[in-house]
């Protein structure tokens, strides 16, 4: 039976990660991580024909599943949707925190100008898969709020978590009470126009008269 693509792309992406902490987001990285899975060096691009975007794009792809996997072990619904989302970020950045390195060096090619709006699409879809496993079902524009926001935090807490050192057990209590603080920013955020709704809403409304205009 001929092995899926998806398949292999999954067997050749965590030794590539690894690769990739010493010799970057490169096709010799890829190249040997196809070789050390057992296949001649050229299946790299062929399963990724597309070079490191495919790889990009898998990566955050196999990250996502592997996240989700793991939140469906977790009794979401007994959480608030804060803590919902707390626990999103934080289990994807531990699942990745073998891969530091690599995803360090995946920023700096990501940060090429060409490579931008790949990685605008796939933080989207990330907090996207986020939101989702947190419960929401918004279709209006509650559904792109949201997703812009947690897409604030979601990189942010990244850049920290990078710069970041863990403690004796190999956790990051920082990076952890850091994102704690940037959800609780976006949620005064997000409730603002609510209450700056309920507020005017009982102010007097300059432009109307209790009388009638005349005819």
């Amino acid at each position: 039976m001929v092995e899926k693509i998806a398949d292999t792309r999954d067997r050749i992406i965590e030794p590539f990660l690894i690769n990739a902490q010493f010799d970057g987001w490169s096709r010799k990285s890829l190249s040997a991580a196809a070789v050390e899975t057992g296949y001649d060096e050229s299946m790299g691009l062929r399963a990724f024909p597309g070079g490191m975007t495919d790889v990009a794009d898998h990566f955050a792809d196999w990250s996502d599943r592997r996240m989700l996997k793991e939140l469906e072990s977790l009794d979401l619904k007994s959480m608030k949707v804060r803590e919902r989302i707390h626990t999103g970020v934080k289990v994807r950045l531990q699942l990745n925190a073998p891969y530091r390195e690599a995803i360090r060096r995946l920023l700096s090619f990501m940060a090429l100008p060409g490579n931008v709006p790949l990685a605008l699409r796939l933080a989207w879809r990330t907090v996207s898969v986020i939101w989702y496993a947190a419960g929401d079902r918004s279709a209006d524009w509650n559904h792109y709020s949201k997703r812009g926001l947690l897409a604030s935090v979601y990189t942010s807490t990244i850049l920290y978590w990078l710069a970041d050192e863990a403690d004796e057990e190999g956790d990051y209590p920082e990076t952890w009470a850091f994102l704690e603080r940037r959800i609780e920013d976006v949620l005064r955020t997000f409730s603002l126009p609510g209450r700056l709704k309920k507020a005017f809403g009982g102010l007097p409304k300059p432009f109307c008269s209790s009388h009638q205009p005349q005819t």
